[in-house]
């Protein structure tokens, strides 16, 4: 049998399909509680599942996280420049999208339940200026702005929130993090010391679904039962990479796995087996369905989908379009982030990550380092101003750091 390393390559396989799949299934899903469809509850609750579809996918995001960024790590040259990358990616897209719920998203709000803008900017509590402020590290501080949607399903449904898809971001962060310090400590060029460690988050896992034990009594962290749900898919994402050659890689034990997480999401156990199964059978599908991998050259719209998708779906239900159907608020919906995500891509998450590798040369001077330039952006008057509406967003964001912290 074939393993995992020899069918795997890092250049041609489905895995931005998927991760375009599973930003939409997340959007799916948390329709229900944002616009009151589908009984009020996220896809997959109906039936009394473990998690929500949205859940599901969660869990596939974090698991393909802890595979691929592990392998960042173990082939990056330096730590900095490792967590150059991670900031480059995660960052400038989410300074964009606050910046734009705060100033574009709710002020609409605003006006359909008001009538006007007049005293958007000017409300005490929740206001769209400490917004960027409170939420920019990624660590949530403000989650409504001028009490907009209070009328909503989502906020009836105990959602009050701009973007409830968010809190996520923080623990994906923590777990870069994690793997910054394994890879610095070289618990990952001696794989058994970052094997064990990653095991050791599994098994913590495992005691947790069969509630065995108070783990919070040994690690106050462990209270929020998310960290594990999160961490574990990440962490045994990080271990088939660490392993990846001893993983057996076959058609009939990728399709297995697949079945076997759907009896787990269904009928019990999803946290025990089914998230594994399910891990194994993503990779398989991404490494295995290579007509997809084409997917995202030109875009990648994944991240951008997930991050606008709930303030996208919050300001539809404000102006009531569910009541014209699922249908309809779905597709308006799913056309309105796919535009918003391509425009992000474009003018700011591109760009930054042709910053990539740039070094600049005064800083190559300092250090006694090779300078790098940015990536060649083509030809053309783009290719030369691309990087502006990068800089406009960093200076925009500074700004509205320093205006929330006065505040």
């Amino acid at each position: 049998m074939r393993s995992l390393q020899d069918a795997f390559d890092p250049r041609h396989n489905s895995i931005g399909f998927l991760r375009w799949l599973m930003a939409f299934a997340v959007i799916f899903s948390h329709a229900g509680p944002v616009a009151g469809l589908f009984g009020g509850v996220d896809v997959g609750a109906q039936w009394g599942a473990e998690t929500s579809l949205g859940g599901v996918a969660v869990t596939g995001f974090f698991f393909l996280s802890g595979m691929l960024i592990t392998r960042s790590m173990m082939s990056t040259r330096s730590p900095v420049r490792y967590l150059w990358h991670r900031v480059a990616r995660i960052y400038p897209a989410w300074f964009l999208v606050l910046i734009v719920t705060a100033f574009v998203l709710a002020p609409i709000a605003w006006v359909a339940e008001h009538g006007s803008l007049g005293g958007y900017g000017s409300v005490e509590s929740d206001s769209p200026w400490t917004y960027v402020f409170n939420n920019f590290t990624l660590i949530l501080g403000q989650w409504s702005i001028a009490g907009t949607g209070a009328e909503t399903p989502a906020t009836l449904h105990g959602y009050n929130t701009w973007n409830g898809s968010a809190w996520t971001l923080m623990y994906e962060f923590a777990c870069y993090l994690g793997v910054l310090v394994l890879g610095f400590v070289g618990a990952l060029r001696a794989r058994i010391v970052g094997g064990l460690f990653a095991a050791g988050v599994l098994l913590l896992s495992t005691l947790q679904a069969v509630r065995v034990g108070e783990l919070s009594s040994a690690f106050e962290v462990l209270a929020n039962t998310q960290v594990l749900h999160l961490a574990a898919p990440f962490a045994f994402g990080a271990l088939i990479q660490l392993y990846i050659e001893k993983v057996p890689f076959s058609d009939q034990l990728g399709i297995g796995m697949l079945v076997i997480a759907g009896l787990c999401w269904w009928r019990g156990g999803w946290f025990l087996v089914g998230q594994y199964a399910f891990a194994y059978g993503l990779i398989w599908f991404g490494t295995r369905v290579t007509a997809l991998s084409g997917w995202d050259r030109r875009a990648d719209l994944s991240y951008g989908i997930y991050i606008v998708g709930w303030p996208v779906m919050f300001l539809a239900a404000v102006l009531n379009i569910q009541s014209a159907g699922w249908f309809v608020y779905l597709l308006v919906v799913v056309v309105a982030v796919h535009v918003y995500a391509y425009v992000s891509w474009t003018l700011v998450e591109k760009p930054a990550m042709d910053l990539k590798n740039w070094m600049p040369a005064w800083l190559g001077r300092v250090g006694g380092w090779k300078p790098v330039a940015p990536k060649d952006g083509g030809v053309g008057v783009w290719a030369r101003v691309r990087f502006v509406p990068l800089v406009l967003l960093v200076v925009a964001s500074a700004a509205l750091v320093a205006v929330g912290a006065v505040r």
